[in-house]
């Protein structure tokens, strides 16, 4: 362990792909945020469009940066086995491309996971959603033990309910979010354990587990 204060520091998980090459996902350090922020700035989604029920990206400049640093941060500061969200920068062939969240409310009881991520615009369209979901559900599911994972997306957002459908989570009714000054319906996902195993999944080493268990709330 060489970050006994924040184990989180030393989960890795590492695929590889043949077009895209080494694909990682790990909690960023504190000094490797700004390139985050900074690749979220460049644009995630056009003007016209908000795929997030909570509209950061729409904030001025340097407004949107400082939220953004807030959240990651406040997701570390107000982390308990009952109620954690772990931020996941993601890159692609050694370059910063985005963020992958998993989530969970009292897992230890109910083993239930939820998902949120974005992407640069640079990298979007070329299965890196779809790659990037299956990897942190291969932590939930083969490593901390999740039984149900769920996801929701609004319904004019192809992209994500297609990377849901892609990974095999199944429709489970519509709701509403908030989004922008009004509302938004939504499309709803759930996918058992058992739908994970059910199909051949890419291949995901996990590193560093063992020292962050306790965090998660499993043995």
């Amino acid at each position: 362990m060489t970050h006994p204060l924040w184990p989180l520091y030393d989960l890795r998980l590492t695929t590889r792909d043949a077009t895209l090459g080494e694909v990682v996902l790990r909690v960023p350090t504190e000094a490797e945020l700004p390139a985050f922020v900074g690749l979220a700035s460049q644009g995630i989604h056009p003007p016209d469009e908000m795929p997030f029920s909570i509209p950061w990206t729409d904030l001025p400049s340097p407004e949107r940066e400082q939220s953004s640093y807030q959240f990651y941060m406040r997701t570390r500061a107000t982390w308990s086995a009952d109620s954690w969200i772990l931020t996941l920068g993601l890159w692609v062939d050694g370059q910063p491309a985005g963020f992958q969240d998993l989530r969970a409310e009292q897992f230890p009881r109910f083993r239930t996971v939820a998902t949120g991520s974005w992407l640069g615009r640079a990298f979007q369209g070329r299965g890196i959603g779809r790659l990037m979901r299956q990897m942190v559900l291969a932590l939930a599911f083969d490593h901390l033990g999740a039984e149900i994972a769920e996801s929701e997306a609004f319904l004019d957002n192809p992209a994500s309910n297609r990377v849901s459908l892609g990974v095999g989570y199944r429709p489970n009714g519509l709701g509403r979010q908030s989004r922008r000054d009004g509302v938004g319906d939504t499309q709803r996902f759930r996918m058992t354990v058992e739908d994970w195993r059910s199909r051949p999944r890419p291949s995901v080493r996990v590193d560093g587990l063992e020292s962050c268990r306790a965090l998660f709330g499993v043995d």
